[in-house]
């Protein structure tokens, strides 16, 4: 699910907690809702339309695959660096935030349980 109004994502920017990375930094915000939400923030510092559309879509498919624990709403500010970040590093530099604000589910597993 994605954060679509402005006073969401004005919210989060207030009064979230920031993890900061290499490509991306995450800010974070408890909601108690039955599940989380995220937003993308790529500024046109990141490149032209091109480029940014290039980073949201890899972003939204990192997410797609990532299981996060409910009740939370996350943004995502992607820093310029990340227009020459391929999949992987892109991806490695999100689960790695994600670990940090502990946001992930924790499992056993390493296999994604949705393909099981």
């Amino acid at each position: 699910m994605s954060l679509t109004k402005k006073a969401d994502y004005f919210s989060v920017y207030q009064r979230g907690k920031i993890w900061k990375g290499d490509l991306v930094r995450v800010k974070a915000l408890p909601t108690g809702l039955s599940s989380s939400r995220y937003g993308l923030s790529v500024s046109k510092k990141v490149g032209n339309a091109v480029t940014r559309n290039r980073v949201k879509r890899l972003l939204r498919e990192i997410m797609r695959l990532q299981m996060i624990k409910p009740g939370w709403d996350i943004v995502f500010i992607v820093q310029a660096e990340a227009a020459d970040a391929d999949y992987h590093q892109l991806k490695n530099s999100v689960t790695k935030l994600l670990a940090q604000a502990q946001l992930l589910i924790d499992n056993d597993k390493t296999i994604n349980p949705r393909f099981d």
